[in-house]
Order: C-alpha cells, then sequence, then structure tokens
C-alpha cells in the first residue's frame, strides 16, 4: 500500500523536453508506466512477489498517511495479515520548484537554508522541499507473535476529514483537521487528554501552521499536549510525508523522547501551542498523533500506543 502526492514530474519534464525539441524518436516507450502513480507499489510488490492487494493512495501531502490508514483497514476486515504500507515521492525538478514558487509556498531564505524550516514560528515564510520515503510493516498480532517479530508501537486509530473549503489554502478554523483528529481518537477510544505528543503537519507556511494551531486549540483546548514537527529537520516530502511522520511518531514513543522543533524561536497569532523548542522533552504517557493535511482539504490522521 503506498501513498504517493504525484506522477513523476521529472519523467514527465524530460519527455516533454523531446517532444519540444521536434525529437519524438528519443521519447521513451517507458515514459508511461514510469510516470503512472501506482508504479512504485506495482515495482515493490513484484520485488517481493506479493500478490495480495496492491494498489495506490493519493491525497496530496495526506498521502502516506492516508496509505497507512488503508492498510489497517484491510487488516482489520480479515483482508490481509501484513500489509507493507508507505509513502514515497520523488518531486524535486525544475518544475516542482517553480510551481511552488510561484504559490510563494517556498521558503525565501536562500542565504540561510539551515534556517528556512521553522514550523510554527512568528518569522517563518513558507517550507523547504524535502524528497524521501518511509515503510511501515503493519500486521495482525497474532501474524507478529508467530514470526516472532518485535512490535514497535500498534496503531489505535485513524481519521479523515475533508476541509471542502479550497484547492490549496486550508480552512482558517481547521475545520477537516479537527474532523480527523476526533475519528482517530474515537477509533482508537481515547479522549484528547490522553494523547502524549503530537507529531504535528507543521509545514512553515504562514497559511497552515495557523490553521493546524486553530484545530489543535478546538480540540485539546488547556490541556494541549506537547507539539513537535519532523519538517523543520527534513523538509516537505510531500506525499511522503505522513509516513515519515508515522515513523517519526513510533520512534519518539519509543526513545520516549519528543523532539524540538528546529528553528523554532516563539509564536505567532491567537491560537497557542505547547511547542517543544530548544531541547527535546520527556515523553509522560504513550500515546502519540500523527497529523498530516493536504492540498484540496485532504486531512488523515494517525494515532500510535506503546502499550
Amino acid at each position: 500500500m503506498l501513498g504517493v502526492g504525484s506522477s513523476s514530474l521529472s519523467t514527465y519534464v524530460t519527455e516533454f523536453c523531446h517532444l519540444g525539441a521536434d525529437r519524438p524518436e528519443r521519447v521513451s516507450p517507458l515514459a508511461l508506466p514510469r510516470s503512472v502513480p501506482s508504479m512504485a507499489a506495482g515495482e515493490v510488490a513484484t520485488d517481493l512477489g506479493a500478490q495480495g492487494p496492491n494498489f495506490t493512495t493519493s491525497s496530496a501531502c495526506a498521502s502516506g498517511a492516508t496509505a497507512i490508514g488503508v492498510a489497517w483497514d484491510l487488516l482489520r476486515s480479515g483482508t490481509c495479515d501484513i500489509v507493507l504500507a508507505d509513502g514515497s515521492e520523488s518531486a524535486r525538478s525544475r518544475m516542482t520548484a517553480t510551481c511552488f514558487t510561484r504559490m510563494r509556498a517556498l521558503s525565501r531564505r536562500r542565504e540561510h537554508p539551515q534556517l528556512a524550516s521553522r514550523p510554527f514560528d512568528a518569522a517563518r515564510d513558507g517550507f523547504v522541499l524535502g524528497e524521501g520515503a518511509a515503510v511501515l510493516v503493519l500486521e495482525r498480532f497474532a501474524h507478529a507473535r508467530a514470526r516472532g517479530a518485535p512490535v514497535q508501537a500498534v496503531l489505535r486509530g485513524y481519521g479523515a476529514g475533508a476541509d471542502a473549503h479550497h484547492p490549496v489554502v486550508p480552512h482558517p478554523h481547521g475545520h477537516g483537521a479537527v474532523r480527523a483528529i476526533h475519528a482517530a481518537l474515537e477509533d482508537a477510544a481515547c479522549e484528547p487528554g490522553d494523547v502524549s505528543l503530537v507529531n504535528a503537519h507543521g509545514t512553515s507556511t504562514p497559511l497552515n501552521d495557523a490553521a493546524e494551531a486553530a484545530a489543535l486549540n478546538r480540540v485539546f483546548g488547556a490541556d494541549m499536549p506537547p507539539v513537535t514537527a519532523a519538517k523543520g529537520v527534513i523538509g516537505h516530502a510531500l506525499g511522503a510525508a505522513g509516513a515519515i511522520q508515522a515513523a517519526y511518531t513510533v520512534l519518539a514513543l519509543r526513545r520516549r523522547t519528543v523532539p524540538p522543533v528546529a528553528n523554532f524561536e516563539g509564536q505567532d497569532g491567537d491560537h497557542k501551542l505547547d511547542v517543544v523548542a530548544g531541547q527535546p522533552r520527556p515523553v509522560v504517557g504513550n500515546t502519540g498523533l500523527s497529523c498530516s493535511f493536504g492540498f484540496g482539504g485532504q486531512n488523515a490522521v494517525l494515532l500510535f500506543t506503546t502499550d
């Protein structure tokens, strides 16, 4: 089960350049298969000889988290005993950078790029484009025990919700995000007070971080858990981000440490968060929430425990 935000833009750009130069004979006969969004999932299945359900989820920057949620549903329905759930994106191209630049979504801190990604900081001005992948092995308890697999964490809840608001601008009050968080909590039979840490989507854009802060305040209010955000360190891996964040959340719970948000110096706006800054903080409890939000108002939230 693979989540990807878009098909291979670099492949499209390369092949269109051949056409633009009136050299159709240079276009690869594999251009279409290479650019099909589901091809990455197909390649993994072929390599492993996995013959169960195999497809791709695409919900923009929530794709990786959505893939994990759908994979979990396959386990709960009894369709599968074990599923590889991952998010992957290879979007670093001149076209991608140009499009995000035209949208004014990227940080303009070119002189000091190490300071550019700063989730929830008052001086944030955009995200830093990242790239990567993460794979989680999800399986039923009985299957894991039978093969002697160590259990790193338990996926307890998955929730999704739509903003139904705008193609690229999140709802300012975080309606879809709130719905997704509540759905994940209900799925896990948890209350907001049970959450020990939040791994926020935290893109470092002015609009996203403000909307996410509003959503988290609506859910948690005065009982705000510690908030971290991985993109301050690794940038925004787009469709892969949700899966990377899920792994990040599991590691934080396992190591009982909430990593600090890079470059965070202070908040703005009315919706304050308990942002972990400067030094790591011990995890008090065993429940972590991983939030992923994407263009089109697509929101996915995962809840993990280590009990």
